[in-house]
């Protein structure tokens, strides 16, 4: 397709853009559709956009776990134990 623009990197995705980019992988691998070369392309995309989206889990895990809530019921940010 002529008109069809290049992928964003992957790094640069948001983790609902890579979501639903990897889920459309998955959709059109399972289909069976794709030549041996594009299948193969797409696999190594989706590989990258699972790592990026591992990693934004990540984040937003050690994130969340940051959030303390005080004695006196305030909610406050503080280091992450990860023990």
């Amino acid at each position: 397709m002529p008109d069809e623009q290049p992928p964003r990197a992957v790094e640069t995705l948001s983790f609902e853009d890579a979501l639903a980019e990897l889920e459309d992988i998955v959709r059109r691998l399972e289909s069976g559709a794709a030549k041996l070369d594009e299948a193969i392309a797409a696999y190594e995309r989706g590989a990258a956009l699972k790592r990026h989206c591992e990693g934004k889990l990540q984040e937003a895990e050690a994130r969340v776990e940051r959030i303390v809530l005080g004695a006196d019921g305030k909610i406050t940010s503080g280091p992450a134990d990860l023990e």
